[in-house]
C-alpha cells in the first residue's frame, strides 16, 4: 500500500561532508553524535541491505526537524509526526534551508494515532525519540512505531534515563529529590519535574523485545556532557573533542548505562537481522 501523503521519489542529493558527528561539534554535539553516529551507521546498512540509497524514514515526535533534517540530507524521504503546528512550522523552515525540503514532510499527529496519518508497514526506519516519556502507555508507543516498519526495518529509540536524572540532584545537593526519583515509579523528582517518566536501558530493551524485535545495541547518552561545566569546556584548548571521544568511548559500556541522562537502544526486526 503506498502512502499518498509521501512526495514522489527525487533523485538523491550527497550530503556535503556528510559529517559522522551532525550536527557540528559544539555543545548540541554533545546531545547529538552518539546517537547521529548509531542511526547513520543503521541506515547505512540499511541502504547496503536493499539496494536502495533512498530509504523511508518516519521520525515520530522530531519536531523542528534535529535528526529529519541531517537525514533527509543523506539521502533519504523523511516524515515528520509531531503535535505541535509550530514545531512542523519550524521543520518547514530548516529543511528549506538546507535545501531538503523536497524530502521532508510534516504531519500533525502522535505516536498513538500514528495510523490516522501515516500508513503501517511502510518505512525503512523509525525514529522515536523524546517520546516514551511523555505518552500515557510506552508499550504501545513502541508498539506503533514497530507497526509502522517494514518487515526489514529498523526502530531507532531514545528516551530519559532514570540514573542520569538521579545523580544530577545528587550531584546538585538535592539528595531527597535524588531519592525520591530512584523510589519513584516513574523515576520522577518532585511535582516541579519537568519529565513526566524516566526509564532504565533494561526498561526500554523490554519494551523493544516484547513489540517483536530484536535489540541491537543499546547506549548510554550524555553521560559526562551534562554533568560537566560548560566554562571548562568552551574554554579549554580541545576539550570538546576530547569531551566528544570520551562520550564515545563510555555510550556503549553497560556500566556508564546507569547514569546516562539519555539512553539509546537500536531494534531490528528480525529480517533486518537476518540481512
Amino acid at each position: 500500500m503506498s502512502d499518498p501523503m509521501r512526495p514522489p521519489a527525487s533523485q538523491p542529493r550527497p550530503h556535503p561532508a556528510a559529517p559522522r558527528s551532525e550536527p557540528s561539534r559544539s555543545r548540541a554535539a554533545l546531545r547529538t553524535a552518539v546517537v547521529w553516529d548509531v542511526l547513520q551507521d543503521a541506515l547505512d546498512r540499511r541502504v547496503k541491505a536493499t539496494g536502495r540509497v533512498t530509504l523511508d524514514v518516519l521520525d515520530t515526535g522530531g519536531g523542528s526537524g534535529n535528526f529529519a533534517v541531517p537525514v533527509a540530507g543523506l539521502g533519504h524521504r523523511v516524515t515528520v509526526v509531531d503535535p505541535s503546528p509550530n514545531a512542523l512550522f519550524a521543520l518547514e523552515r530548516r529543511a528549506a534551508e538546507a535545501t531538503v525540503a523536497d524530502r521532508v514532510r510534516g504531519v500533525q499527529g502522535d505516536v498513538r494515532g500514528l495510523f490516522e496519518v501515516v500508513e503501517r508497514g511502510g518505512y525503512d526506519a523509525v525514529l522515536c525519540h523524546g517520546v516514551l516519556e511523555y505518552v500515557d502507555d510506552p508499550a504501545e508507543g513502541v508498539r506503533n512505531a514497530v507497526a509502522a516498519l517494514r518487515t526489514d526495518g529498523v526502530l531507532s529509540l531514545l528516551a530519559a534515563g532514570l540514573g542520569g536524572a538521579v545523580l544530577a540532584r545528587a550531584l546538585a545537593g538535592h539528595f531527597t529529590e535524588a531519592r525520591q526519583a530512584l523510589d519513584d515509579p516513574d523515576g520522577r523528582w518532585g511535582t516541579g519535574d519537568p519529565v513526566p517518566r524516566r526509564f532504565t536501558a533494561e526498561q526500554l530493551t523490554g519494551l523493544v523485545e516484547a513489540a517483536g524485535l530484536r535489540v541491537g545495541s543499546v547506549h548510554g547518552v550524555r553521560v559526562f556532557a551534562d554533568l560537566v561545566p560548560g566554562g571548562l569546556v568552551d574554554t579549554q584548548p580541545g576539550a570538546m573533542d576530547a569531551l566528544l571521544e570520551l562520550e564515545a568511548a563510555a555510550a556503549e559500556l553497560a556500566a556508564f548505562h546507569s547514569v546516562a541522562t539519555q539512553l539509546h537502544v537500536l531494534g531490528e526486526t528480525r529480517e533486518a537481522d537476518g540481512a
